[in-house]
């Protein structure tokens, strides 16, 4: 399809400034190993590109060679590299040499003057890659996406050198099975580890071993992924089992990933996200260069952009989302807690239940609190579609106890530490009778041409609840915020702007505020001093338990 010039310099323009930067710095000896072996990788790709500013400069081979003695000083007895915060560990070594082994076949396949330099930084890197490529053939991992990038390791050592222990180390972790679901969502649901590890790591896989299946999932994933992107750039996490769940992830990180397979497959609903993705800016372009070098096709021109078709539902995710002209919203039923009861790295806990993007002003979480026994916001962990609406669900439980039945008490006074689902105690819970007290949370999504209206029921005791709609993107006008951004709604429609574009909120005419305007995270949170609260422009609905209440969200333009 020939060069796509323009995406040439905006690469060169991006690795020529990260060069500045790289040589700009002093050298750190505190600098982690995957930050010296990145910086390493950078150094050789800008020395090997023609169109690199700075290809063929000496200076780049002398500081990648003190970029490699410090990564050996950094190799422990294992082979393993030390530092981070996860101690002797293989995964985390793979990151490291997965760069080294890319920047090492640079220097070996990409045509280029040997010099003494390029030859002594071509030892030095193989004889990291030699000392840790026992450790990798025998280490384990600790979350999914690190088996992909610990086989993606054994992929390109076996690259460098096929070993058939290499090539079988691989095939037994890719024998458990690729964690992607019927969505085409990867298991930990995030698109952080989608962008950076299973993506990236599948593809070199594919094509070191000739996996179609781990080619398809990749494919598979950037085709789910599509329909996540919101009109700024930025890429759906409230699903997300990992950091990124309360994070705004942009899709830049997806640029190369999206350009390639554009490119090799024809697909122009690809090509339209890696043009969204360009726009972002090129984040890693050491990435893109060692890619092109090494014979990569992401640098040719891509097909002609196609918007991809709407992508409504991610069931195993319990996610939604509805778009018009006017409206995105974002519906979230998949949350972990209410099976586990837990907040824990790894679980999908985020309490937003829903988002709204109108243009310039963005509803960027909906959450509703309630003052019951600290267990926290209201999470569902399902999505039912009734056709007109969506469905979230939630019960919640907290227990009295009844004394000790007689066969179980002790004269002492001693019983077992136990969880009772809250908290602990030396109680037995389990051995004791019980009362439950419970309150159950409905909220129906109704969508609208120009937003939707929530419905919300919660039955149960007397107690305190507030509805939290944080906003970004502009202000309020109507009513005015206090200080810190927060409106609490006594009564009537708020209004928040951004330049032409409105979002109306308009409680039912019976609403009047009952309660605090604030935010309760739960007792897992309070317990330890911490919050997973939102910022920024917030507004909030109080009220009491047992409740009704119907909420407008809708949409305006102001006329030109």
């Amino acid at each position: 399809m020939g060069e796509d010039l323009a995406f040439e310099r905006r690469l060169r323009e991006a690795i020529d400034a990260e060069i500045a930067a790289a040589l700009a710095e002093s050298e750190d000896p505190r600098r982690a190993h995957r930050a010296v072996m990145e910086r390493v990788r950078l150094l050789v790709a800008a020395y090997l590109w023609p169109a690199s500013s700075s290809f063929g400069d000496p200076a780049l081979i002398e500081a990648a060679r003190r970029g490699a003695r410090a990564l050996k000083r950094l190799q422990g007895p294992s082979g393993l590299f030390v530092g981070g915060d996860n101690v002797d560990s293989p995964p985390d070594s793979a990151f490291t040499v997965n760069d080294l082994c890319d920047a090492l076949r640079l220097l070996e396949t990409v045509p280029h003057e040997s010099t003494p330099e390029t030859e002594a930084l071509s030892r030095e890197l193989a004889a990291i890659a030699d000392a840790v490529e026992p450790a990798l053939i025998s280490g384990g991992v600790h979350t999914p996406n690190h088996r992909w990038e610990i086989a993606a390791a054994l992929a390109r050592l076996h690259r460098r050198r096929p070993s058939e222990a290499l090539a079988d180390r691989a095939a037994r972790w890719l024998a458990e099975g690729i964690d992607i679901d019927a969505d085409g969502v990867y298991s930990e649901r995030s698109a952080n580890y989608a962008a950076y590890v299973s993506n990236p790591s599948l593809s070199i896989i594919a094509d070191v071993f000739g996996r179609v299946d781990a080619r398809d999932a990749v494919v598979r994933n950037l085709e789910a992924t599509l329909g996540l992107i919101h009109p700024d750039a930025t890429v759906e996490t409230v699903h997300s089992r990992r950091q990124d769940q309360s994070m705004r992830f942009s899709l830049a990180p997806f640029l190369g990933l999206y350009r390639r397979y554009a490119v090799e497959l024809g697909r122009g609903d690809f090509a339209w996200a890696a043009e969204r993705a360009a726009e972002q800016g090129i984040l890693h372009p050491a990435s893109l260069v060692t890619e092109l070098l090494l014979g990569g096709r992401l640098g040719e021109r891509l097909p002609v952009a196609l918007a991809p078709a709407p992508h409504g539902g991610w069931a195993h995710s319990g996610l939604v989302v509805d778009e018009n002209d006017r409206r995105r919203l974002v519906v979230f039923g998949g949350s972990d807690y209410p099976a586990v009861g837990r907040i824990r790295s790894g679980l999908a806990t985020n309490p937003t239940f829903l988002r709204m993007f109108a243009g310039g002003a963005v509803l960027d979480s909906v959450r509703l609190s309630r003052d019951f026994f600290g267990l926290g916001p209201f999470r569902s962990g399902s999505v039912t579609d009734l056709g007109d609406r969506w469905r979230l669900a939630e019960t919640v439980s907290a227990n009295y106890y009844q004394p000790m039945v007689p066969e179980g008490r002790d004269a002492r006074g001693e019983y077992a530490l136990t969880d009772d689902g809250r908290f602990y105690g030396s109680m037995s819970f389990g051995e004791r009778g019980r009362d439950a007290v419970s309150m159950t949370t409905v909220v129906d999504v109704v969508p609208t041409e120009r937003g939707a209206l929530l419905e919300i029921a919660i039955d149960g005791p007397d107690v305190p609840w507030a509805l939290e709609l944080a906003f970004r993107g502009g202000r309020f006008e109507d009513p005015p915020a206090a200080e810190g951004g927060v409106v609490a709604l006594e009564s009537g429609a708020a209004r928040y702007r951004a330049s032409d574009d409105v979002i109306v909120v308009t409680p039912d005419p019976g609403y009047r505020a009952d309660g605090v305007a604030a935010y309760r995270p739960g007792e897992d949170y309070a317990y330890l001093g911490a919050t997973d609260a939102l910022r920024g422009d917030r507004l909030y609905l109080t009220g009491r338990a047992p409740t009704r209440l119907a909420v407008e969200l809708r949409a305006e333009r102001r006329a030109p």
